[in-house]
């Protein structure tokens, strides 16, 4: 099962680029971030003649996440982060398919920094730290993909000289990913990968793609019930050297159908749905 994580950077203008590459890689699931534009302009249709069913959630101009699957019909089980009912920004997405849990996230980019934005970051994490605590304790195998805008470690940079006043290589934010990792989460990259700079991000600015100077900020935990199970994680690269790209590359794990079933419980707690 190939799950994985593509921040599309404008799901309209990148459509193309996002067909070439679920025909070429054929991910199981897909958690998509950065759609750009309301519900009614999901390319639903486009999606369907490719093979992928799909759950959305829009917003005007920016934000927006989604979760296709090749094969299946995602059952949502949540369509907000719990913890704030007054934010209204369209950043998760929780659904089950064939069996595993995905929560697809777009965590705030949080600049500039200090200042509210990057207060809401925080804020966003804190709450992501909360949700995730009961999902690592559910039973069921859970992954958690998406767009973090966090660099965990200056190794996960090309250069972080000059990135030290970002948000993405704050203290504040890099504590709170370490405190997700503190709860038992996976970082599949990095778990498979302990030596190898890998990046997910490369900047449109100054020749970082052709350079080679990118980040890692798209990542996949797996909980302690999917963690037996991976077999496989990287990145998709020649999709950030194709024309017209998103500025990130799709990340994935590969994890063993076979072991995810015996790590499934006999009988799966009712889920809470949500609208």
């Amino acid at each position: 099962m190939k799950i994985a994580t593509f921040n599309v950077n404008g799901i309209k203008t990148r459509l193309p680029n996002l067909l070439e590459w679920l025909e070429r890689e054929q991910p199981d699931v897909a958690c998509l971030q950065e759609l750009k534009g309301l519900d009614a302009a999901f390319p639903e249709d486009a999606l369907r003649g490719a093979g992928y069913e799909a759950i959305w959630k829009g917003q005007r101009s920016w934000n927006g996440v989604a979760i296709l699957a090749r094969g299946h019909k995602p059952v949502p089980i949540r369509r907000e982060l719990p913890g704030d009912p007054a934010d209204e920004q369209s950043r998760y997405l929780e659904a089950a398919v064939d069996g595993v849990v995905i929560a697809c996230l777009y965590l705030p980019n949080g600049n500039p920094q200090p200042g509210p934005k990057f207060d809401y970051k925080l804020a966003w994490f804190e709450r992501l730290i909360a949700h995730a605590a009961t999902l690592y304790a559910s039973g069921h195998p859970v992954v958690i993909a998406g767009d973090y805008n966090v660099v965990p470690t200056d190794f996960d940079i090309y250069n972080p000289r000059s990135w030290r006043k970002d948000a993405l290589l704050q203290p504040e934010t890099r504590a709170c990913y370490q405190r997700l990792l503190d709860q038992g989460w996976v970082d599949a990259i990095r778990h498979l990968h302990p030596d190898q700079a890998i990046f997910t991000f490369w900047d449109y600015f100054r020749q970082h793609w052709d350079r080679d100077a990118g980040l890692r900020i798209d990542h996949l935990l797996l909980n302690a019930a999917a963690q037996p199970a991976l077999v496989g994680a990287g990145v998709d690269r020649w999709v950030r050297g194709q024309a017209h790209a998103s500025d990130h590359a799709p990340a994935w794990v590969d994890l063993a159908g076979g072991r995810l079933a015996q790590a499934r419980p006999a009988a799966p707690a009712k889920r809470r749905r949500t609208t």
